[in-house]
């Protein structure tokens, strides 16, 4: 626990992240509550994240955004700080945080760049940094959109920036990324089925093609060297996969 007067509680959502949870719910420690809403993991989470002091629930999926919420609607403490199993904050990030929020001032959420890795680089181009994403808000200004996958943060005032990051391990191997990425384009497929969007093989050829441009050549992937190119590659199957998926579920 830290000894600052404001005090924050710490959300997660997690599902079979038993590997993950011991060095993530680790870095919030000092967190006033640390609160897990899991979907029904199928190994150790549950019992790992309640071993480390979490308090942990169990929830069907009803995807990214929703569940977000219903663990915000567990806190109890004014200032939230959402962050994935896979991120860690590190003592600069914490200091970074508890001075802002000891000094106040009008903003009611707080933006954090996010570092990311790709099979053990921390990758500094290729669109995946400096990754700005709202993390740390007011309870009871704020709260998550309700989008399958993707979702974000909805804040209802002035929004601020941090400098200090959070620490990304988003795909340890390529076996975790092709579980992912299926999830993913599953999930982006469905939203452009809600949205009304009809989709083709020259859509889904044509936005592929864009991403890896796009990652690889205007977002500078290349300087990322090996992992810069894989990424590249990654994002346009993933981009591929999330149209074609499209072609084959119910007309709109």
């Amino acid at each position: 626990m830290h000894a600052s007067p404001v005090k924050i509680s710490v959300i997660i959502i997690t599902k079979n992240e038993a590997m993950n949870m011991p060095g993530c719910i680790g870095s919030v420690a000092w967190a006033d509550e640390v609160i897990v809403v899991d979907s029904g993991s199928s190994d150790a989470t549950v019992a790992i994240c309640r071993e480390l002091g979490a308090s942990t629930y169990v929830h069907e999926w009803p995807g990214f955004g929703a569940q977000k919420n219903r663990a915000l609607a567990y806190a109890r403490n004014d200032w939230v700080l959402s962050i994935d199993a896979d991120e860690r904050v590190s003592g600069e990030l914490r200091a970074e945080i508890e001075a802002t929020l000891e000094r106040g001032g009008a903003e009611v959420a707080y933006k954090i760049p996010r570092l990311s890795s790709f099979c053990g680089r921390q990758m500094r181009h290729s669109g995946w940094y400096p990754d700005y994403v709202t993390r740390l808000f007011r309870r009871d200004a704020a709260r998550f959109s309700d989008d399958l996958v993707h979702e974000r943060v909805i804040a209802t005032g002035k929004v601020g920036a941090l400098r200090q990051d959070l620490l990304h391990q988003s795909y340890r191997d390529l076996d975790q990324l092709l579980v992912k990425m299926n999830q993913y384009s599953t999930a982006g497929a469905q939203m452009l089925l809600e949205s009304g969007r009809q989709t083709s093989l020259k859509q889904a050829v044509g936005h592929a093609f864009w991403a890896f441009v796009r990652t690889y050549i205007l977002r500078a992937g290349f300087m990322d060297g090996r992992e810069g190119f894989m990424v590249a590659i990654a994002t346009a199957e993933g981009t591929y996969y999330r149209y074609a998926k499209r072609m084959f579920l119910p007309k709109s």
